[in-house]
């Protein structure tokens, strides 16, 4: 009688449709070698757009369309910053960003895999990411489950929310894009 409890309450807990979804999400995850798109941030109410690249692992290349021509460009090591008409430069270890986990394609994938996911608005599946200093917030798309965007703190504790769209997967591109640029 206690087993047959045990199981009923497992099972009560058990949703076989977000499990499929989950199943889809990290099968689509393991044939992406990298994602080109366009975002919408948003940092403390302040919104910027732009296009970005990211090759796994842990590369990145984005151009902001803001009047500061902003880029930010990994890789793989190191988190380069550089508003272009300004010339200011900014350098970080990417271990001390959160792009150091988002830029992880095993790590999401194995997070994913034991993590339970919520549904929200019946359009996203989200997993909550809790890792050392960082919390970390994926979504995907509820019927392409496709990434769809992010929410993370900064490394100023600002909350940043990144939208994304017209998403393409595994383009040619150039790997050049990923040195970083030098100091003016």
């Amino acid at each position: 009688m206690f087993r047959l409890l045990i199981i009923l309450i497992a099972l009560s807990f058990y949703n076989p449709a977000l499990s499929s979804s989950k199943n889809k999400i990290i099968n689509k995850m393991k044939l992406t070698n990298n994602i080109s798109f366009d975002f919408i941030q948003t940092i403390d109410n302040i919104k910027e757009k732009g296009s970005c690249i990211i090759k796994y692992p842990k590369k990145i290349f984005c151009e902001y369309d803001n009047i500061n021509k902003k880029i930010i460009v990994s890789n793989g090591r190191t988190l380069v910053i550089k508003n272009r008409n300004s010339g200011n430069y900014y350098i970080y270890p990417i271990e001390k960003t959160p792009l150091n986990l988002l830029l992880d394609k095993n790590y999401l994938i194995s997070k994913i895999e034991i993590l339970e996911s919520r549904i929200v608005n019946d359009k996203y599946i989200n997993f909550q990411i809790l890792e050392k200093d960082n919390k970390i917030n994926i979504f995907f798309n509820n019927k392409t489950f496709d990434l769809i965007g992010w929410q993370t703190e900064d490394i100023y504790q600002n909350l940043v929310i990144t939208f994304i769209s017209s998403i393409r997967f595994n383009k040619k591109i150039n790997d050049s894009i990923f040195i970083l640029p030098e100091k003016n």
